[in-house]
């Protein structure tokens, strides 16, 4: 079982930044494909952003340039930096771990609350 923490959310103003973090309570963090992702109110939850332990990426087309995502596998750590920043980006973030090797499994953190409103 792997928990998984997320901080950094809050109320910014529209074109601010923050930057999101999820720790991960596992010594193979490295194995695992983290990603984020959000769900705003009335809306199914998307994907925002994934890394692979190889470092490869994926970003949505209405966050690329402007969000970007990273992990530190000597924390266990994976971030989402948060720029330019719309209203529209208003929602849960949730983070997700898939491990990339067999069985694959799947753990969610609790989700963090981004609000972008002036």
């Amino acid at each position: 079982q792997v928990q998984l923490v997320e901080s950094g959310g809050g109320l910014v103003q529209p074109g601010g930044s923050l930057r999101l973090s999820c720790a991960a309570s596992t010594t193979i963090f490295h194995i695992y494909t983290m990603g984020w992702y959000r769900q705003a109110p009335g809306k199914q939850r998307e994907l925002v952003a994934i890394i692979t332990s190889g470092g490869s990426l994926n970003v949505v087309d209405s966050v690329k340039g402007r969000f970007t995502i990273s992990r530190d596998n000597a924390k266990n750590t994976v971030y989402l930096q948060m720029n330019s920043l719309k209203p529209e980006d208003t929602a849960v973030y949730y983070c997700n771990a898939l491990r990339e090797r067999l069985p694959p499994y799947e753990y969610w953190g609790q989700g963090t609350q981004v609000t972008v409103s002036s």
